[in-house]
């Protein structure tokens, strides 16, 4: 038997959950777990897993980032579209494991490596797609990959603060502004600054693959690929400047004291 909303949402969506300080990305305070409880809903009868619904990021990731590497307008909406998806699951896959008191090590695991996955790939495909497609792979496609290496470094930094704590014997790190804020003033003002103009999320899935699609129509209606070179270059340089600055802004943090 289903659940009513209401009910779903008091087990699936607590605030300790969609009200963390960097764990729920914009999207899903605005549409996507508005649309979430209602597939979790329609699964909880299913024989479908939380685990299994995680998995599925490894396929949509990639799957997104290939159509992206499609040098034509069509090639960034399915990229778009297909990243929508992602999410939605990435919303539901959690709720199902609330719901069903089923979360567990692997699930996180996997939701962590979906994104990894995802975040990387799509970095590279605006690098391939600036060069024209997988058959004309050059300079552009280099641009891409580093600026998918310094993605998931980023991403690295974030989780290896949980494994020195654990190794150093610290209990985990609480989710709170507080905690994330440096110590130091000059590093804090800096953050303050990032933090009013986040253009660090150009680097997120929904993020990129928007503005993919943004480039996408802006090179057909010119009948070039420039609009995509310009962003395969500002994602390398605002990458670089995010690893540098999450370096800084992590050392001088309580977070790892």
């Amino acid at each position: 038997m289903r659940p009513t909303l209401d009910e779903l949402r008091a087990v699936a969506q607590p605030p300790s959950v969609v009200g963390r300080v960097s764990g729920e990305h914009w999207a899903g305070r605005v549409y996507m777990r508005h649309l979430s409880i209602r597939l979790t809903r329609v699964l909880i009868p299913t024989r479908v897993s939380a685990d299994g619904v995680t998995a599925s990021m490894l396929i949509t990731g990639p799957g997104a980032a290939l159509a992206l590497t499609v040098p034509h307008l069509w090639g960034a909406v399915v990229a778009f579209f297909v990243i929508q998806i992602q999410g939605l699951l990435d919303c539901t896959d959690g709720e199902l494991a609330r719901w069903r008191r089923t979360t567990g090590p692997v699930g996180i695991y996997l939701d962590r490596l979906g994104h990894y996955v995802t975040d990387g790939c799509l970095a590279v495909a605006v690098g391939v797609r600036a060069d024209g497609g997988l058959g004309s792979i050059d300079g552009w496609t280099i641009v891409g990959i580093a600026t998918g290496f310094l993605v998931l470094l980023t991403k690295a930094e974030t989780d290896l603060v949980h494994v020195a704590r654990a190794q150093s014997g610290r209990p985990r790190v609480e989710d709170t502004a507080a905690v994330a804020q440096p110590r130091a003033g000059v590093v804090r003002q800096l953050r303050s600054v990032i933090g009013a103009v986040p253009f660090n999320r150009a680097l997120l899935a929904i993020e990129m693959t928007g503005l993919a699609v943004i480039v996408a129509m802006i090179d057909a209606a010119n009948g070039s690929l420039s609009a995509v070179r310009v962003l395969d270059v500002a994602l390398l340089v605002i990458a670089m400047t995010v690893v540098a600055g999450h370096l800084l802004s992590t050392v001088t943090s309580d977070r790892l004291r």
